[in-house]
């Protein structure tokens, strides 16, 4: 008796999960995945090719390689919660911060939370583009600097040098 009400529970769940995901608008969510794809792979593709032209070796690297990678563990562990509670606060904000949006943002597009603030989301595509734009200028500034410095060891206070550097 109960296993046939489990049976007749579960039949309604995915029937219900059927009609849910056919109202999705599935355009929309693969244009927008396209979009924080291609804005994080270029986002963190100038983040590592700063630091990339401002070291010689891979151990010199290793100081600059750990603030980059903590915005992408803090955004894996919020997509995480994302997924249970979409209009959290700490969701909100990591899904405006470019660092973390084209991971946290993807969440809230899949459950549908994201279309329900457009302004958040046209925030999030405002800030990632313009953290991209401003985060490959500082590459070349670094580049700049750091590819006549071959076999010097770079501190980050050196970095910071190179960033004023007028030359």
């Amino acid at each position: 008796m109960q296993l046939d009400a489990a049976k007749a529970d579960g039949s309604e769940k995915m029937t219900e999960m059927f009609t849910v995901m056919r109202a999705m608008p599935w355009a929309a969510i693969i244009g927008l995945f396209v979009f924080y794809f291609l804005g994080g792979y270029l986002l963190y593709s100038s983040l590592f090719a700063a630091v990339g032209s401002a070291v010689d070796s891979e151990t010199d690297s290793q100081q600059f390689m750990m603030p980059i990678t903590i915005p992408l563990m803090i955004a894996v562990f919020i997509a995480q919660m994302a997924v249970y509670n979409p209009g959290s606060p700490a969701v909100f904000w990591c899904s405006i911060i470019p660092f973390t949006s084209p991971i946290v943002m993807m969440i809230r597009i899949a459950t549908g939370n994201a279309f329900e603030h457009p302004w958040e989301l046209l925030l999030s595509m405002v800030m990632l583009v313009a953290t991209f734009i401003f985060t490959t200028w500082l590459a070349g500034r670094i580049y700049r600097t750091g590819i006549l410095m071959y076999g010097k060891k770079v501190t980050w206070k050196e970095l910071g040098k190179w960033l004023f550097y007028r030359g």
